[in-house]
């Protein structure tokens, strides 16, 4: 039990990274070169998803045996499924003229879990 604790924080420091960069990225995008939000949003999720890889790989998961070229696949399927969500809700939240950095915390929180369990159960396993 206490493996999957561990686990669970090793990945709750690499995906609050992952969500960092991507908030950044969305941020610096809009602010400084006019991108909309959308846009941005998108730009920041594949920036963000090389951080996200690289430190599942490395770190949540590094004691699988799986091979990158097993893993990697899988895990951009999932996250593009992760990205059709992410930019679903941010939308959503858009819509209801939220901030969009509001509305972009909000998404950055709700999907991460998911990826968790799909992560551990099929990518890494």
């Amino acid at each position: 039990m206490f493996d999957l604790f561990a686990q669970l924080f090793r990945f709750g420091i690499v995906g609050v990274t992952a969500a960092a960069i991507h908030f950044c990225v969305v941020v610096m995008l809009v602010q400084m070169l006019a991108y909309a939000p959308l846009v941005a949003n998108i730009i920041a999720f594949f920036i963000s998803f090389q951080a996200s890889y690289y430190g599942h790989r490395r770190f949540t998961f590094a004691e699988s045996a799986v091979l990158h070229s097993a893993a990697l696949p899988k895990l951009l399927m999932v996250q593009l499924i992760n990205l059709a969500a992410n930019e679903s809700l941010f939308y959503f939240f858009l819509s209801l003229h939220l901030p969009y950095q509001l509305a972009l915390l909000i998404v950055l929180t709700i999907l991460p879990m998911l990826t968790f369990i799909v992560s551990k159960l099929w990518i890494f396993r």
